[in-house]
């Protein structure tokens, strides 16, 4: 009841923003009028300009209903087929939505990142903290592609490369997900990456595999056991609620036993770097032209339209 008061109170303070905008603008506008100070007017339009964009973000969270919509999201990349681009690729993705998160005022906590063998990450883990993270990002979910010029092949030819993006609700401890400790199988070892101080000193990384499952989760972000442990168990608490949630959606059940690929085939969207650049979804059709853009965070029309295809299926 706290959380849906929390819910209610947030909702009545943007409204009562909006309104308090849309009342600046308004006298902003009479005093351009009167002056003819097209400073006073370009003050009002851009008032007007960050109104309608807060609108256009209030209607897409309507569209946000599910159980976990508005909880934080652990986001799960994985390199696919296509090597050392793969590998690249995986990170690419990685920075794209770190990107987008910041962007929306989102935080990025990494739990675990293994790198690949020459360049770039062969998977990465992480929570995005926001309200509604895992309702915007669940969209993002399945193999995205890229095609480009290669910069790891010294003929430099074009590359296609694979990454798939796993999006999971972060589930709050009052949830139960009964776990059985007779069923983990909890591994420590030490860290790898960068750092080179305390956190590659010591056994401090955990890998905890659920055995009924086989799900594997790990963690080596934090310098002490204890606590990736504890962030540990609270990716696998997400991953048993989801698998459960998906067994119990008769929708979803053909889809949950069928593994993809994360090859040519299954790609939920494509980004291109040449020859033209353009990035595509092939659920939705939407195609945007500026692929830097999208690579530097620019996601939203992507989930925009997922999203209203969802409610229109």
């Amino acid at each position: 009841m706290l959380r849906e008061k929390r819910a209610v109170e947030r909702e009545l303070a943007f409204l009562s923003a909006l309104e308090a905008s849309l009342s600046d603008a308004a006298v902003l506008f009479e005093l351009a009028d009167e002056a003819g100070d097209e400073g006073t007017r370009a003050e009002a339009a851009d008032k007007l300009g960050v109104v309608e964009r807060d609108l256009a973000d209030a209607e897409l969270r309507q569209l946000l209903g599910g159980d976990h919509d508005a909880a934080n999201a652990i986001l799960s990349i994985n390199a696919g087929a296509g090597g050392t681009d793969a590998a690249d690729w995986a990170e690419i993705l990685f920075r794209m939505y770190t990107r987008w998160a910041e962007w929306r005022g989102y935080t990025v906590e990494l739990l675990d990142a293994q790198p690949g063998d020459e360049a770039g990450l062969r998977s990465v883990t992480a929570t995005v903290k926001g309200e509604y993270a895992y309702g915007y990002l669940k969209v993002e979910q399945g193999v995205h592609r890229l095609v480009r010029i290669s910069p790891f092949d010294s003929q430099h030819r074009r590359h296609t490369a694979f990454a798939s993006v796993a999006v999971f609700p972060e589930i709050e401890d009052e949830i139960e997900v009964e776990i059985d400790e007779k069923d983990l199988r909890v591994d420590t070892y030490r860290a790898g990456g960068a750092g080179g101080q305390h956190v590659n000193k010591t056994d401090s990384a955990v890998r905890i595999t659920h055995l009924p499952s086989g799900i594997v989760v790990q963690c080596q972000n934090e310098r002490s056991q204890h606590k990736n442990r504890a962030q540990a168990m609270k990716v696998l608490r997400a991953r048993l609620y989801e698998k459960a949630r998906q067994e119990q959606d008769a929708k979803r059940a053909a889809l949950a036993g069928e593994k993809l690929d994360v090859t040519f085939g299954n790609q939920i969207r494509s980004y291109t770097l040449h020859p033209a650049q353009r990035v595509k979804d092939h659920r939705t059709d939407v195609e945007v032209g500026n692929a830097e853009g999208v690579l530097n965070g620019n996601v939203d029309p992507f989930i925009r339209a997922a999203l209203l295809a969802q409610v229109r299926a």
